[in-house]
């Protein structure tokens, strides 16, 4: 059955507390939710903890499992799973600290010093083998994963004018997008596996795209689309894959007239569902519109949780698993999982 031809509910099914503040992310480990796995999530917030969530095979709900807050000194602002969910990278205002998964148990790895004031974000390639970092000294770090968990910078990336918001990996291939407060998303593509990463693209105002800050990036699972914030783009990834050189990314549509406030995060479910959590408290559900249009695909507006949160909603993520299940946190404190579900 069509998405759009449904009656769809996003239902609360679990409100959990832990951080003691605002919670500015959240994200599900990768290698959890199949299978025999019970799932596994992490948030992390104002107060300076990341926090390990899992579900309990037998009640099926969500209980606080472990604490990181050790050893950042200064605000926490992100974390990010590797694929392979053993390792986890935390980022704050410090700097950046690898911690292992050691049979439930997470154990400090090694910081990763370098950037000037601290880092804003991070993300791993599709393989595991590279983790990017970006900061407010408008630089992007690549560093590559060496034995015995050591970690080694092996290229720096300049080309930004103002602080780097966000960086993200390509989901199937090593390529890398970071977005900036200079109203810019820069790609950067190496042309050999040894090579070095150079800017191919810039996405901005000059190519229908952005006029002001830009916050976020997700991918489609495929890795053929690209949101950033509000503005959806494609690239011919088959030619990519091939090794017949870059193909750039064209801005496809815009999700227009839906957001009145900041969008802060988007995700992509495997089913091709839209999530947004912004600056009005709501959560609002996109699709693509199956109806031909002369101006190319377009998506619509699927449903809108009204006061999804008591405040700004931080951040989304779908479960990787096969249940349509959404988690959401706020700067209310809370995080919350929803199902989307089809009523009769």
């Amino acid at each position: 059955m069509e998405l759009l031809d449904g009656n769809l509910e996003l239902k609360e099914i679990q409100k959990l507390q832990g951080h003691t503040d605002r919670i500015w992310s959240l994200a599900w480990n990768p290698a959890t939710s199949v299978a025999d796995v019970p799932s596994v999530f992490a948030s992390c917030g104002f107060d300076n903890t990341v926090q390990i969530w899992e579900q309990s095979p037998s009640t099926r709900s969500w209980d606080c499992k472990a604490v990181l807050d050790e050893p950042h000194t200064r605000t926490l602002r992100s974390f990010a799973w590797s694929p392979s969910g053993k390792l986890l990278a935390t980022a704050s205002f410090d700097t950046a600290v690898i911690w292992e998964n050691v049979g439930g148990d997470f154990e400090y790895v090694s910081t990763l010093e370098g950037h000037e004031y601290g880092v804003k974000r991070l993300s791993w390639n599709a393989s595991g083998s590279l983790l990017a970092t970006c900061g407010r000294d408008k630089t992007v770090w690549i560093w590559e994963v060496m034995p015995g968990n050591e970690f080694e910078c092996i290229q720096v990336l300049q080309g930004h004018t103002q602080d780097v918001r966000m960086v993200q990996w390509h989901p199937t291939m090593d390529i890398l997008f970071s977005c900036s407060y200079d109203n810019t998303v820069k790609v950067w593509w190496s042309e050999d596996a040894d090579g070095d990463w150079s800017c191919v693209q810039t996405l901005g105002e000059s190519s229908n795209g952005h006029s002001s800050t830009v916050l976020l990036v997700a991918f489609i699972a495929k890795g053929d689309k690209l949101i950033t914030s509000r503005y959806i783009w494609e690239a011919d990834i088959i030619r990519m894959q091939s090794g017949d050189g870059y193909a750039p990314w064209n801005h496809l549509c815009t999700l227009s007239g839906y957001h009145d406030r900041t969008i802060f995060s988007v995700h992509w479910s495997r089913e091709g569902i839209i999530a947004s959590g912004a600056a009005d408290d709501a959560v609002r559900l996109f699709v693509e519109s199956k109806d031909g249009s002369m101006n190319g695909p377009s998506y619509q507006l699927l449903l809108k949780k009204e006061k999804a949160h008591d405040m700004d909603v931080n951040s989304v993520q779908w479960c990787p698993g096969e249940m349509r299940l959404l988690a959401s946190a706020s700067d209310d404190g809370m995080i919350k999982i929803w199902e989307l579900e089809t009523l009769p």
